[in-house]
């Protein structure tokens, strides 16, 4: 294996263009009045493609990261036939974020949330001595549990109990990841605001969320999979979004390939989706508002409960945000799409029976979302489709596995004690 470089690149607030250093875990520009996004700009402008055997790595000419971490694998992009038949499509390309060996794709968490935890923690220093927080509705947690234990990262994860199901694993994980949740009946944000209580000790630091330019960078590895493989930047762009945090990374990544001048200079129509009846950010683009829309609490947490694709359910994403979702989508000309429970179970069968392979519930709301936009028409049959197929293969990683499931160390209420959770967790990693 080659050896590997840390990255060279500097940070680039959106709202006002200043570029500045990257002071080791930078989330934000300190001097800007607006609510903004960095993103990064990188020395190589030409993307250079590592060897397979980097793994992510691979696209780390354009990832924020200090070193390598091992067991990471890239996402697969291959041309589909049978669901582009069935759709009617001459040019549709999957990007595979899961387990399915047969195609080379080995994400063993069967998420694309490993591309966000491997970029995320190779770009955090090897000593630092503090612990890492992050909060999830599970499949996030899975694949920062895996790479940080595997990895021997210190990192305390924040989830909501009825999700806890999501953290299965093929083996014990390393003890230098802990895990509390609120109880029952609470939702992603209600894990968010725990892991916020938790970060008031010095302790631990926040892994940012999608102010982190390494979590963004990390999910940009599957549009750059899916162009290096096709030749070109697609036409199209669908996937399901919670947070519509790996469709803002897609756009990134499409304006860095523009820039790059191999793959063209068309910008993907973003064609994001959400599982009906959560779908805060379709309201809010529906209504043409930068802001989200007032959503009663206990209506959302409902409406939670009812969505299949619960990793969808982000109440507070980085919609209006200077260079977030809202300003994607109106840069790419894009849509926000709905499906329901029912379509989206429905396109999960028809994508096992076609492309041979199960698919998340959030995979088969995006594969929802595309069904239903050729049917309307919105689609031009002779047009470049990326469907990013963000997690698949569990059934098949599990079959005749016994699992191991991570078990929290505490359960808070969802208006827990500042002092208390401050206590307990510093306990944890004592």
């Amino acid at each position: 294996m080659k050896e590997f470089k840390p990255t060279d690149y500097t940070l680039e607030c959106v709202a006002t263009g200043r570029e500045f250093p990257d002071e080791g875990w930078t989330l934000g520009d300190s001097t800007c009045k607006t609510p903004s996004l960095v993103r990064t700009k990188y020395a190589v402008k030409q993307i250079d493609l590592k060897p397979d055997s980097f793994g992510l790595y691979k696209f780390c000419d354009w990832m924020p990261v200090k070193r390598m971490l091992k067991g990471s694998s890239a996402p697969v992009t291959y041309k589909s036939k049978r669901l582009a038949e069935y759709l009617g499509l001459e040019n549709l390309y999957i990007t595979f974020n899961g387990y399915n060996p047969a195609i080379g794709a080995n994400m063993t968490t069967c998420s694309f949330k490993e591309t966000e935890a491997y970029s995320v923690c190779a770009r955090a220093d090897e000593n630092c001595d503090k612990v890492l927080v992050v909060a999830s509705a599970g499949n996030t947690a899975r694949a920062f549990a895996k790479v940080c234990s595997d990895n021997n990262i210190r990192l305390l994860l924040s989830v909501p109990e009825d999700n806890v199901n999501a953290l299965w694993f093929e083996e014990p994980l390393n003890p230098c990841v802990k895990l509390i949740v609120c109880e029952k009946g609470g939702d992603y944000f209600d894990a968010i605001h725990l892991s916020d209580l938790a970060l008031r000790s010095p302790k631990f630091y926040a892994e940012g969320g999608a102010k982190n330019v390494a979590r963004r960078d990390g999910m940009a590895t599957t549009v750059l999979s899916a162009v290096t493989t096709i030749g070109r930047i697609p036409d199209y762009y669908f996937q399901a979004v919670g947070s519509g945090t790996g469709a803002i990374a897609a756009w990134e990544a499409n304006m860095r390939l523009i820039e790059d001048g191999r793959f063209g200079s068309n910008l993907m129509k973003l064609m994001v989706s959400q599982n009906a009846p959560f779908v805060p950010m379709f309201d809010a683009w529906r209504a043409d508002s930068r802001e989200m829309l007032p959503y009663d609490e206990d209506k959302a947490r409902r409406d939670v409960e009812i969505i299949d694709a619960k990793v969808l359910s982000n109440r507070k994403p980085p919609y209006g945000i200077r260079g977030g979702l809202y300003d994607a989508l109106k840069a790419t000309n894009g849509e926000v799409l709905v499906a329901t429970n029912a379509q989206a179970r429905k396109a999960k069968q028809l994508f096992l029976e076609l492309e041979g392979i199960d698919i998340y519930s959030a995979s088969g709301v995006a594969t929802a979302s595309l069904i239903k936009a050729v049917a309307d028409g919105k689609v031009d049959p002779k047009a470049t489709v990326m469907l990013n197929i963000t997690g698949a293969g569990e059934e098949l990683f599990k079959r005749g596995k016994k699992l191991w499931y991570l078990e929290p160390s505490h359960v808070f209420s969802l208006n827990p004690d500042a002092d208390d959770v401050v206590a307990k967790v510093e306990a944890m990693f004592a």
